[in-house]
């Protein structure tokens, strides 16, 4: 029996071997694998009894003893290690040493993540996950709730997913929860968890665009239209409807916002009131007025402090590159909640200018969003795309052409506060102009504010402290002396020296 021992351990070992590779390739067929390992069990058993004596003499010797002492304490410390990586990933702690404490959630997102009341997906499409911004977010947010998952996905790897998920842009996250989808475009604490709180909420929004004044249609998908607003707006989680107000006798109660889209041809008195009793009801409005139109909207927007120019914008300086002088880029913001995210310039084709008044009342508080740059003026002779200058009559810049107003008085409790934002141009949400980056942000952070979504949470967003040592001359040949030849000569002349004492020895 003796003779045949190597042969049996050698199949008791094969036969181990091959129950884990058939576990592996079929794991349903169970019986397979378990009479592999029974048979190597067997095997094996029979293999040590076999060699009994061997194992006994060789369990014996001190160098066995030794060995199995530091295999024994090996073992001992990789179950510590073991134990702590479960404590720490169980209990995680962490730190935020930065000045801004950029790595901090805020209050109100550890409220939301703590309320969830089920699962929220976060899929973010980058080129490069592991240095994509989200990446800290993204960590931060599954440390502090079970429901939370999070992941990476590189668009170019999974083409598939992005296509099925409607993703263009790199660097866009899609927020998933319930069938409800969201998607965000900046890596923003305030963005990501507003978006969370959408899709977490059964409930949806209605965005309400008027119609029957030659307003641009949702369905319309050519260039002028705004197929691509509604997609948009349904894809951050909102309802799109349309609304005659000649057929209606007011604004539906539960309409989030009333969009009125560049109407040409004059709004009646009856609609302008109806429209006046749903804002002071607490709704809220965006108005988008082109040059040129027929609306006559100055009686509706007075008692909020604001009133439309005369003329088209047109802008020397900040203009669209071999592209009329009417095709501004706007970059001058004012310090807004709309405002205070944007990143990117706003294309405005062919705008007027807006003049803040306060209507005799004063009751309401106009803020200018954008405006204009200082080698800007409204034209006021623009006929056919040519434009004449006239130093007398046109308006000169900087002028506002995107205004947000609300009462300066609070609204009493339990009622929603009212608020108007109006755009002096309705072509930068068309179908022609809405993928350029800064518009759509643009368009979208204005509904959500007055949607009242970025209102949920009250997050400022966190710079990184970043202060650059700019040099004066003297401290930049200081600077050149020790760092390009004090240094290298010092290490040169230690160099030397070890070398000749070495020499010696």
């Amino acid at each position: 029996m003796n003779r045949f021992a190597p042969t049996i351990g050698i199949v008791g070992a094969s036969l181990a071997v091959a129950g884990l590779v058939a576990y592996s390739l079929a794991p349903d067929k169970l019986w397979l694998v378990s009479l592999c390992e029974g048979l190597a069990l067997i095997c094996l058993i029979a293999f040590f009894v076999l060699h009994f004596e061997t194992v006994k003499a060789f369990s014996a010797r001190r160098s066995t003893r030794m060995g199995a002492n530091s295999m024994l304490m090996v073992a001992l410390f990789a179950g510590i290690l073991v134990i702590v990586n479960i404590l720490a990933a169980r209990h995680s702690q962490q730190w935020d040493f930065s000045e801004t404490l950029h790595f901090t959630l805020s209050p109100q997102t550890l409220r939301v993540l703590r309320g969830l009341t089920r699962e929220v997906k976060v899929t973010v499409f980058s080129q490069e996950c592991n240095a994509s911004a989200y990446r800290d977010l993204l960590d931060s947010y599954r440390s502090h709730s079970d429901k939370f998952r999070g992941e990476c996905v590189d668009p170019e790897r999974r083409p598939g997913l992005a296509r099925q998920l409607g993703v263009t842009r790199t660097n866009t996250a899609i927020v998933e929860s319930g069938g409800q989808t969201n998607r965000v475009t900046t890596a923003s604490e305030a963005e990501l968890t507003g978006a969370i709180i959408r899709v977490s909420k059964d409930e949806k929004k209605r965005i309400i665009f008027l119609e029957g004044h030659g307003e641009r249609a949702t369905a319309d998908q050519d260039k002028g239209g705004l197929s691509l607003m509604k997609t948009a707006l349904e894809k951050q989680g909102y309802e799109v409807g349309t609304l005659t107000l000649l057929q209606e006798p007011a604004v539906p109660a539960n309409t989030a916002v009333l969009v009125l889209a560049g109407p040409r041809r004059p709004v009646t008195k009856d609609e302008q009131d109806r429209i006046g009793r749903y804002v002071a009801g607490g709704g809220r409005l965006l108005a988008m007025v082109d040059p040129g139109s027929q609306a006559d909207l100055d009686g509706l927007l007075a008692p909020w402090g604001v009133k439309t120019g005369k003329g088209v914008l047109v802008d020397f300086q900040d203009r669209l590159a071999q592209s009329g002088i009417n095709f501004l880029l706007i970059r001058r913001f004012t310090e807004h909640e709309i405002t205070q995210d944007l990143t990117s310039v706003v294309l405005f084709p062919d705008s007027r200018h807006l003049a803040l008044d306060d209507g005799g009342t004063g009751t309401w508080s106009a803020i200018p969003l954008a405006q204009t740059s200082p080698q800007s003026r409204a034209v006021m002779n623009a006929q056919g795309g040519a434009f004449k200058l006239d130093d007398k009559a046109d308006v000169k810049g900087p002028l506002p052409l995107a205004v947000a107003s609300t009462p300066k008085q609070q609204a009493a409790e339990g009622r929603h506060q009212p608020a108007v934002v109006i755009v002096g141009n309705s072509s930068f949400a068309s179908n022609a102009y809405l993928n350029f980056p800064g518009n759509t942000d643009f368009l979208l952070h204005a509904l959500g504010w007055l949607a009242e979504e970025r209102n949920l949470i009250s997050i400022t967003p966190k710079e990184p402290a970043m202060r650059p040592f700019v040099p004066n001359p003297a401290q930049e040949r200081t600077l050149f002396y020790v760092q390009v030849l004090l240094l290298p000569a010092l290490t040169c002349f230690w160099g030397i020296m070890t070398w000749r004492r070495r020499r010696r020895l």
